[in-house]
């Protein structure tokens, strides 16, 4: 059960949050018919619907058009949030330093450093490990340069290693570093994520409840990895997919299917619609 919030009872939810990757769609990147006619059923009992990723917003575009967000949208991980037509509302940057030290913990420990900055993804070598999956997954193409040499507007900073013990040491490690500084996070297991320390999902709750003037109490977030257990911390229920790490799992209020098994329908029909 999270620990900052009360469960809602089915009437009194009226907003859904929910991650992209490995949740909303599959992990061939597939938003299935049915995870939509849940958010169509959200909509038909008054309950609003949104969505936060590690993605840049228009890396999200490929499914904020066939569900109709209208609300809000957080990319970054909470680093920037935009209006479903991509007008930013606010963002959250790292300070150039703070940029400066991440990238050097990152190439430390041998895995490759992606800088958003701005509208742009800059890597240093396109043939890198994930590019082009990437690439495929936000449907638009990196910019191939020097990571370091534009700072002054960089909303995250992601290392990135197929070693995943790497990486798992690689997000201890920066968190150790960086402090309340700046806000790591493992958003895939091949993916650490760094953004401003008031860029993370729980904050991404917080924003929303100023934004719409909704109670988080009354919000229910769902998800599958680390960075998403501080927004299941600061809303009303929570519900992890059936992938998710028993780590994961435990801070959840409820744990749905998979997402290769329709977990995020699942949940929403089974925990929030009251479905039998």
């Amino acid at each position: 059960m999270p620990q900052d919030a009360v469960k809602p009872s089915a009437d009194q939810i009226r907003l859904v949050l929910a991650d992209v990757d490995g949740t909303l769609v599959t992990k061939d990147k597939i938003l299935t018919p049915r995870a939509i006619r849940a958010v169509e059923r959200l909509r038909e009992r008054g309950i609003l619907f949104t969505i936060t990723s590690g993605r840049p917003p228009k890396g999200m575009k490929m499914v904020i058009d066939p569900l109709k967000i209208s609300e809000p949208i957080a990319g970054f991980n909470g680093g920037m949030m935009v209006r479903p037509d991509f007008t930013v509302i606010e963002a959250r940057t790292l300070p150039a330093d703070t940029a400066r030290k991440v990238i050097g913990i990152i190439r430390d420990h041998k895995a490759d450093p992606w800088v958003y900055n701005g509208n742009d993804w800059i890597v240093s070598n396109a043939d890198a490990a994930h590019v082009a999956r990437e690439q495929w997954t936000v449907k638009f193409p990196p910019v191939v340069g020097n990571v370091e040499e534009k700072l002054d507007q960089v909303v995250k900073i992601t290392g990135v290693s197929d070693d995943l013990d790497l990486m798992k040491r690689l997000e201890h490690d920066l968190q150790q570093a960086l402090g309340d500084t700046a806000s790591a996070a493992l958003s895939q297991p091949y993916y650490v994520d760094v953004t401003n320390r008031d860029a993370n999902k729980g904050g991404v709750v917080m924003t929303l409840e100023r934004l719409l003037g909704i109670p988080a109490a009354q919000m229910v977030t769902l998800g599958d990895q680390p960075n998403d257990v501080l927004m299941f911390r600061k809303s009303g229920m929570s519900i992890a997919m059936g992938q998710a790490s028993p780590e994961v799992q435990k801070q959840a209020t409820y744990v749905s299917t998979s997402c290769e098994e329709e977990g995020f329908a699942n949940g929403i029909e089974k925990y929030v619609l009251g479905d039998v």
